[in-house]
């Protein structure tokens, strides 16, 4: 006797996302898995990414998504196999319409997941690849088995006459794809749109990552002496990150002395002297949720110069994260930062990222962003959920000293939680003479 098949049941994202109850602090829990309080859900987490990318597609005029892009396959697929996939292009999923998602991974990894990632059907992994950025030739076949390959997803799931979004691509596979007649669009801002509310799970997460920085910094306040150099530091907080957990510590920029202003973005081994004012932006992730926290030290002593550019920056942010709540738009947080004239720059294109907010989650930019450059003429509205980070950026009166402070916020419904708490209120002077 046959067994009747049941429709499959629709699940929302609001299904998934159990709400916080903002009287009380937002929780960071150990990072193992215990029996006695809840943690958090990695299957209820993936549950809810999948309904959000479901959601985000159903909503859209495209049929399917292909990413290539690492952060949009762990969203979908739950998945990572090590930091140096990021740029080999190496791996790719599709998402057809009401279907599961179907991964191809680099050779082996696919076998493994079919035994340690039963979340997906066996079905779901496939070994593949379409060139490795090109060092395999395009006419070794290698592309036009992959778009068969995706088309058959297609077909299969009944979207093969709807156009597919992609993310980042190898021309040779887009040009392939349109040969065989798919009509291949932007899938990024799809990806995104899934991507912007967080779950109380990717809270979590995003707190525990900012946790670990938060103890990252108290080693640097211990350790920042003269003699010390800025890859020395880089190369602690490195070693400390990995220890308590991160699974890829992305950047870590270490500013210091007269390398502060203009900003460069990097470190150097150059050795910091008394009486430098030193910035760091630590940029990591724990179970793939990044963080982007800087923070501004001054060595043994500081001088009135510096501390008056702190105390600037420190404004500046603050204005902007009392405007967080929902609602607002980007253009009104983007409105309280300097103009680029303010602080010594031609253009806010010179002065992008200075002052600055941009979402965080499986990316270090996610939305919303906001900037001059871009907010006041093409706005985004702010909506509980969001995770983003607000920093600012103001030069010295001394011509080479500078400050660099970052917060990371959660919009709640009547305003916003800071996650980054390692104290910035003050200029924090290092081993003080």
């Amino acid at each position: 006797m046959a067994v009747p098949v049941s429709e499959p049941q629709v699940i929302t994202p609001e299904d998934i996302n159990p709400r916080h109850n903002w009287s009380r602090a937002l929780g960071s829990p150990g990072m193992m898995a215990v029996d006695y309080e809840e943690r958090v859900d990695f299957r209820r987490l993936h549950r809810y990414r999948l309904a959000r990318a479901r959601q985000a597609l159903k909503n859209s005029d495209l049929g399917a998504l292909l990413v290539f892009d690492n952060n949009n396959i762990r969203y979908l697929t739950s998945t990572a196999i090590g930091e140096w996939a990021r740029d080999k292009m190496c791996r790719y999923a599709v998402l057809a319409g009401d279907g599961d998602p179907h991964l191809w991974d680099f050779g082996s990894a696919a076998a493994h997941h079919r035994i340690y990632a039963p979340w997906l059907p066996q079905s779901s992994y496939h070994a593949g690849m379409v060139g490795l950025r090109g060092t395999v030739p395009p006419d070794a076949g290698l592309v036009q088995r992959a778009a068969q390959e995706i088309k058959t997803v297609l077909d299969k799931n009944g979207v093969s006459g709807q156009p597919l979004g992609l993310d980042i691509v190898e021309p040779a596979l887009l040009f392939e794809l349109q040969r065989i007649g798919i009509e291949v669009r932007d899938g990024q801002q799809v990806m995104l749109d899934a991507r912007e509310i967080k779950s109380m799970d990717e809270i979590r997460l995003l707190n525990t990552a900012a946790a670990m920085v938060d103890g990252v910094y108290q080693m640097i306040y211990e350790h920042l002496k003269p003699g010390v150099r800025e890859s020395d530091l880089v190369a602690e907080c490195n070693k400390r990150l990995y220890e308590m957990g991160s699974d890829d510590v992305e950047a870590i920029n270490a500013v210091a002395g007269e390398r502060c202003s203009p900003h460069p973005h990097n470190f150097t081994d150059r050795l910091i002297r008394p009486g430098d004012q030193v910035f760091f932006d630590i940029i990591q992730a724990y179970m793939g949720y990044r963080t982007c926290y800087y923070r501004t030290f001054n060595v043994g002593r500081a001088t009135d110069s510096q501390r008056d550019a702190y105390r600037k920056t420190r404004e500046w942010l603050d204005a902007a994260i009392a405007m967080v709540r929902p609602g607002v738009g980007t253009d009104q947080i983007a409105r309280v930062f300097p103009k680029a004239e303010e602080f010594g720059f031609a253009s806010e294109m010179e002065a992008f990222a200075l002052q600055f907010g941009h979402g965080l989650g499986v990316a270090l930019h996610e939305r919303p962003i906001i900037s001059r450059l871009v907010s006041l003429d093409s706005p985004y509205e702010i909506k509980e959920g969001m995770v983003f980070a607000l920093e600012t950026y103001c030069p010295a009166s001394d011509g080479f000293s500078a400050a660099r402070i970052e917060e990371e916020v959660v919009v709640t419904a009547d305003g916003c939680r800071v996650i980054t708490l390692f104290p910035a209120e003050q200029l924090p002077v290092a081993n003080p003479y």
